[in-house]
């Protein structure tokens, strides 16, 4: 019998939640959806507000063993750069896999259900590839799998140090040469149910406009998406106005990167020209709120955004937190101290960038919404916490968006299989594993 899913309140879009929603599910996907039902005795109760599975269109893995290491004293971005740099050279194969399986636990406890792995540890500390040129992007896979979510795995072309500098220390293992050998690197991953390949461009720091031009035909020629780091630090616009004489934006629009499968990654500096360039090419901008303010990065104007006609998705980068609700808000609640007004989002705008359009990104366009055909991830939220306790259900978006952190979430399924269940991961002690694959890499 095929599972049966009655959720007390449900988000089906807009602002309000539809009462007694009952939910079937055929193998991975939503086959019908009823609203005003009473509970049938036979279907799984979903107790609270049920909304589509969060999707974290940005993540580096690895990061979350910085979580509290690299907070202390002044610095910016470049700073912090050297700290995950010695955290890059102490991981492998093995290492990385159960650091990632332990991150990508924590996610599933916050209601994510796939994320976008933006991959550049790729060789072994000196550059030198494993037997397996790609074992670090399948540790990262079966990472996933393991832990319960989906990925795309965005593999990242990096082959500067800086623009015209050579990779050194342990910027060696992101390397692959050239773009043309990092295509055929790549050529060897394969998808499956539950993981999909996309591409990226590091940054226009790390790779050459010609090589940026390879690796977007690359993507191109297999419908994959395309992402990059795109003006996060005034620095970086700089460089590449002195080397090219154009934004990071305007050098990857010569290079044929920007169309509807392109995500740029944070967005912080775009120049009003780039927005402009980025909008008319239907393209999807990736801002990560707790990331950017944790390195002093900036505020992404995302109103600016929507105005060009720019897709918004979310992600929590450097894990700094891992709480996409975090992020929702921030998107909204930093553009009001950097304008001084409120209302710039709605709340179901911004949930849709959490879900709907973070899956679209990530090549993932039959997910993110509660409708049949959708691929059947539901997030359940208690609401009787302090943060939703007395929510009124016209208003759940809002609710959700501006009261609700990932300690809310109770269930989890994903791809209509059970993952969460009372607030607790059905296979992994989250809060161990990652202890433990914490303390093995620093130690």
């Amino acid at each position: 019998m095929s599972p049966s899913y009655w959720c007390q309140l449900a988000l089906l879009g807009g602002e309000a939640a539809d009462e007694g929603v009952l939910i079937e599910v055929e193998g991975e996907r939503i086959a019908s959806v009823e609203v005003d039902v009473a509970a049938p005795s036979e279907a799984t109760r979903l107790d609270g507000l049920t909304i589509p599975g969060l999707a974290n269109a940005h993540s580096h893995a690895f990061q979350r063993a910085l979580r509290g290491r690299t907070h202390r004293g002044r610095g910016d971005f470049w700073a912090w750069r050297e700290a995950m740099y010695e955290l890059a050279s102490r991981l492998d194969p093995d290492s990385y896999l159960a650091l990632a399986r332990a991150t990508y636990g924590e996610m599933a406890l916050a209601g994510i259900t796939c994320v976008g792995e933006f991959h550049y540890l790729h060789h072994t500390p000196d550059g030198t590839p494993y037997a397996d040129p790609n074992a670090m992007g399948h540790s990262l896979m079966q990472a996933a799998r393991e832990a319960g979510i989906r990925i795309t795995l965005i593999d990242a072309c990096y082959l500067h140090g800086g623009i015209g500098e050579k990779l050194a220390g342990a910027q060696l293992r992101f390397g692959d040469g050239d773009a043309e050998a990092w295509a055929e690197r790549v050529m060897e991953l394969t998808g499956n149910p539950g993981a999909r390949i996309g591409a990226a461009i590091h940054s226009i720091r790390a790779v050459d406009p010609e090589s940026a031009a390879t690796v977007a035909g690359w993507a191109g020629a297999r419908e994959a998406p395309l992402h990059a780091h795109v003006s996060e630090q005034p620095a970086e616009n700089e460089a590449s106005r002195r080397a090219y004489g154009a934004t990071p934006t305007a050098v990857l629009a010569d290079a044929g990167a920007l169309d509807e499968r392109f995500t740029g990654i944070h967005g912080t500096h775009l120049t009003d020209p780039d927005v402009r360039l980025l909008g008319r090419a239907r393209t999807t901008c990736c801002v990560c709120p707790t990331t950017e303010r944790d390195l002093a990065d900036g505020i992404a104007t995302a109103e600016r955004f929507r105005a060009a006609g720019i897709e918004l998705a979310l992600g929590s980068d450097s894990h700094a937190v891992i709480d996409l609700f975090e992020e929702t808000r921030a998107v909204e609640l930093d553009e009001r101290l950097a304008s001084g007004e409120r209302g710039h989002i709605a709340a179901s705008e911004l949930l849709g960038a959490a879900t709907e359009s973070g899956h679209a990104c990530l090549g993932w366009p039959e997910a993110g919404r509660i409708e049949p055909g959708a691929i059947a991830d539901l997030v359940t939220m208690g609401i009787d916490t302090p943060r939703l306790a007395g929510a009124d259900r016209r208003d759940a978006a809002d609710a959700v968006v501006f009261g609700a952190t990932a300690a809310d979430v109770r269930s989890v399924i994903v791809s209509g299989r059970e993952v969460v269940r009372d607030g607790a991961h059905v296979v992994l002690d989250v809060p161990a594993e990652l202890a433990s694959a914490i303390e093995a890499v620093w130690s």
